[in-house]
C-alpha cells in the first residue's frame, strides 16, 4: 500500500510520500515513490506514484529515458511547454504502460493500475497540481480542492480537511502532513516510514528542496507523541454523554 499527498499553498507546493510496498504481510519492501525533473530557470516537476509497482517503475523509467534522449521522438517532460502538457504526457505514458502489461508479459492476481500526482511549474506559468488516473485522464487542484491524496487516503484525510490553510509556511504544512501520515501509519501497517518530502517555492524555477524522514527521526516521534497527547486532552475536556432521563 501507499500514501502520498501533494498540497498547494500560496507560497508553492509541498509533497510527502511513504516508501513501503507489500505483497502480503511476509513480503514488505522499501521503494521510492517520489521523483523529480528540473532545469534551473525553466522548470521543476515532481511526481508521486501509487499502485502496481511494476507499472509505476516502468512509467517513471520511460519518462526519465525520454527526457534524457533528445533523439527520442516521444514527448518529453523536459520539452513540455506547460504543466498541462506535462500532465498529458504522463497520462499517455501511464495508459501506454498499462495497455502493454495487459496484453503481454507475466500476470498476477493484482491489476496493473496506478495513480500519479504531478506538481510543479514551467516557465512563466503558475505552479499547478494534477492527479492522473490509470485511464490517462486527469484533474487539477484548485484552492477549493487544494490537495490530492493517493493510496491509503481515508485515515489521514480528516486532519487535512480540518487544519489546512493556504497561508501556511512550508514548515507548518510539513507538520500538518506528518500528523496526517502518523494517523495513517497508526491505522494501516502497509504504510510506514521512511517518508520522502519535497517543497517547491512558487516562481523559483529550480530543483525542489528534498529530504527523507527516517524511521528514527526525532521530530516525527515528537509529532506522533504530541498529537496523541493533544487528542487525549481534547477528548477529556469534552462533556460526558448523559443518558436521557
Amino acid at each position: 500500500m501507499t500514501y502520498c499527498v501533494g498540497m498547494m499553498l500560496n507560497r508553492g507546493l509541498v509533497f510527502m510520500s511513504d516508501t513501503r510496498t507489500n505483497s502480503g504481510i511476509d513480503n514488505i519492501n522499501t521503494f521510492r515513490k517520489m521523483f523529480n525533473w528540473s532545469r534551473d530557470g525553466d522548470r521543476n516537476l515532481t511526481v508521486m506514484t501509487a499502485g502496481n509497482l511494476a507499472t509505476t517503475q516502468a512509467v517513471v523509467s520511460l519518462l526519465d529515458e525520454r527526457s534524457k534522449d533528445p533523439a527520442d521522438r516521444q514527448p518529453s517532460l523536459m520539452a513540455a511547454k506547460s504543466m498541462f502538457q506535462a500532465a498529458t504526457i504522463i497520462g499517455d505514458t501511464l495508459k501506454e504502460v498499462i495497455a502493454t502489461y495487459a496484453d503481454t508479459g507475466p500476470r498476477s492476481d493484482t491489476t496493473f493500475n496506478a495513480t500519479i500526482i504531478l506538481g510543479g511549474q514551467i516557465g512563466e506559468g503558475e505552479p499547478r497540481l494534477f492527479m492522473i488516473y490509470p485511464e490517462g485522464n486527469f484533474i487539477e487542484a484548485t484552492f477549493d480542492t487544494p490537495f490530492f491524496q493517493i493510496g491509503e487516503t481515508k485515515y489521514g484525510r480528516p486532519i487535512l480537511v480540518r487544519a489546512y490553510d493556504p497561508n501556511m509556511t512550508f514548515e507548518q504544512a510539513i507538520k500538518l502532513l506528518m500528523v496526517s501520515f502518523d494517523s495513517t501509519i497508526k491505522a494501516n501497517l502497509s504504510v510506514s516510514l521512511p517518508l520522502d518530502v519535497a517543497t517547491y517555492a512558487a516562481g523559483s524555477l529550480c530543483a525542489a528542496r528534498q529530504f527523507r524522514v527516517a524511521a528514527e527521526d526525532p521530530y516525527f516521534a515528537e509529532v506522533t507523541n504530541g498529537w496523541g497527547d493533544a487528542l487525549q486532552k481534547a477528548f477529556d475536556v469534552l462533556p460526558d454523554f448523559e443518558f436521557p432521563k
